[in-house]
């Protein structure tokens, strides 16, 4: 009988896959999380630039996004997944994930279907623009 080392001891045979369900250690480990554990999730129309919305994710939504190709969010509110169209049918198809310089926000390009926004706004930023000053 063969005796598997454990994955510390194992010579690596190309890439490394995260077990099923955790996100990449390599990511993880970039990660700047806030006290309550998640990190900031921009979520950006692919094709156009067009900033749709802010979310929050952690370890698990991350990974869940990742490997599942739609936005998954923790809801502060609700205190749970959700992802970004089962209930709406305004989906979030991800098009790639980007950390930026810091590893504190999270950037998902994405093709989306419909309202982002929960108003039924295309975006969350469209609706409440505010005044600038002149300058002097």
């Amino acid at each position: 009988m063969t005796r598997t080392p454990p994955p510390s001891q194992a010579a690596p045979s190309g890439p490394v896959t995260p077990p099923a369900g955790r996100l990449d250690p390599a990511v993880a480990a970039r990660l700047k999380r806030g006290a309550d554990g998640l990190v900031p999730a921009v979520a950006q129309q692919y094709d156009t630039g067009e900033v749709l919305m802010l979310g929050w994710m952690d370890d698990e939504a991350l990974h869940r996004t990742l490997t599942t190709g739609r936005c998954t969010y923790w809801s502060r509110s609700r205190q749970e997944y959700w992802v970004k169209g089962d209930t709406s049918g305004h989906v979030q198809l991800v098009k790639s994930v980007a950390l930026d310089c810091d590893g504190d926000t999270v950037l998902v390009k994405v093709d989306q279907t419909g309202a982002a926004c929960h108003t039924g706004d295309r975006t969350c930023f469209d609706a409440d623009v505010l005044p600038r000053a002149r300058p002097q």
